[in-house]
């Protein structure tokens, strides 16, 4: 080999350990992917009448002020409704008990999609959270949907 193809090749090798190099760099951008979104804030403190668990019942305490979310002939028993404006989904698990939680999955931050059959679907991975308490029924979320605080003034339901 002459000293002219020598330099072919080291320039050939330099070519090549730097694609390679690239190509990790690549990799390395992409091993997030499937993995969960950073865990959401934690819900806010409860305030009167509503307990950490996101229920609320009538008669709470609620801001005359804010604009009611819906009422509860809105809600229906043993499903509920999703306020995506709101960042909640209010569920009426039994006949006069109203939940509420925070309508991003705690999968990857999507945002709920439905309400029916006692479960809050996800369907961006499939994840699906019981209307009582919030948990996880099945699918990639490995965390309840966060409680929110509502409350249900005479027959308007409220942030609280």
């Amino acid at each position: 080999m002459n000293h002219e193809q020598a330099g072919c090749c080291r320039s050939r090798r330099a070519l090549l350990a730097g694609t390679g190099a690239v190509g990790v760099a690549a990799l390395t951008g992409c091993a997030t992917y499937g993995q969960p979104a950073a865990a959401p804030a934690p819900p806010a403190a409860p305030t009167a009448g509503a307990g950490p668990s996101g229920s609320a019942s009538p008669g709470d305490d609620a801001d005359p002020g804010a604009p009611a979310l819906a009422t509860l002939a809105d809600i229906p028993v043993g499903g509920g409704q999703i306020f995506a404006d709101a960042g909640v989904v209010v569920t009426q698990p039994t006949e006069g008990t109203i939940k509420a939680y925070s309508a991003t999955c705690t999968h990857q931050g999507c945002t709920v999609t439905s309400v029916s059959d006692g479960t809050i679907v996800c369907a961006c991975h499939n994840s699906v959270f019981d209307i009582a308490d919030g948990s996880v029924r099945s699918g990639p979320a490995g965390a309840p949907l966060p409680a929110a605080n509502v409350t249900v003034d005479g027959d308007a339901i409220r942030l609280a």
